[in-house]
């Protein structure tokens, strides 16, 4: 998601409606999932960067207690300057994302991960313990807060989530994601993060061929889809994306 040139993030978001649409999408709530590895998190944290770098304030609610920063600032993230969170419980995470809408100081909220968003209850009841539907329900109370909010503040909220399988679908597609359905029903904006190869240099592989689908856009028009390298250790390769333009354009031959 570099602003430099329209690469084919941002022209996920446009349409003859909103042709200045951009990625990152402000005063939206967005969904990124997809399996482990798949970039979802190279992807959120390149639309920091960009964020970052027009002069937004971000934060990282880091419930599954994994960001790097290291590999943050090698995507452009200005560290220093990205607000970050670590929360013990479900709860305490969606109160501070709660909070820091509210403030109207924040233009960029991610939360990762809505699966390790464990409600306080679970935490710490007796393993064996059923707990079935309580982070749904924690969710679905936290998304009617948090939309007028976000609405009012401008500020866009991305939740990073993970894909499970239904037990026992004999028919149709047995993906979902967790968290139940008030997450689905909220997003403006669901994206589903696929890795779809990989990028060898020799023997070696050294990145991911990586598809993006819009599967809902109440911002633009759905179902489009995107493909581009995500290289490990560098993020999206932007230089591959450009050589494939050129392609297109038959300005450069392969």
């Amino acid at each position: 998601p570099h602003y430099g040139h329209r690469n084919r993030i941002d022209r996920l978001f446009v349409s003859r409606y909103r042709p200045r649409c951009r990625w990152p999408a402000f005063g939206r709530i967005i969904e990124i999932y997809g399996p482990e590895s798949s970039g979802k998190t190279t992807l959120t944290l390149e639309a920091i960067a960009e964020a970052q770098k027009m002069g937004k304030t971000c934060a990282f609610i880091d419930a599954e207690h994994a960001l790097d920063p290291i590999y943050a600032r090698k995507l452009g993230v200005d560290i220093d300057n990205l607000l970050v969170s670590q929360p013990d419980t479900g709860e305490q995470a969606l109160e501070i994302a709660d909070a820091l809408t509210r403030s109207g100081a924040v233009d960029m909220i991610v939360i990762d991960s809505v699966a390790a968003l464990t409600p306080k209850a679970e935490i710490e009841g007796e393993m064996g313990d059923s707990h079935m539907g309580l982070q749904a329900r924690m969710l679905s109370q936290a998304m009617r807060k948090l939309t007028a909010n976000i609405k009012n503040s401008n500020t866009m909220m991305v939740f990073i989530n993970q894909i499970r399988m239904k037990i026992g679908v004999m028919f149709g597609n047995p993906e979902t994601t967790t968290g139940g359905n008030a997450l689905k029903f909220y997003a403006s904006v669901r994206l589903d993060i696929r890795r779809i190869g990989a990028i060898k240099e020799g023997d070696e592989v050294v990145g991911n061929e990586t598809r993006v689908k819009v599967v809902k856009n109440k911002v633009a028009a759905p179902f489009k889809q995107a493909e581009f390298q995500i290289l490990y250790g560098q993020g999206i390769n932007l230089q591959g994306e450009l050589v494939d333009l050129g392609v297109k354009h038959k300005l450069v031959e392969k």
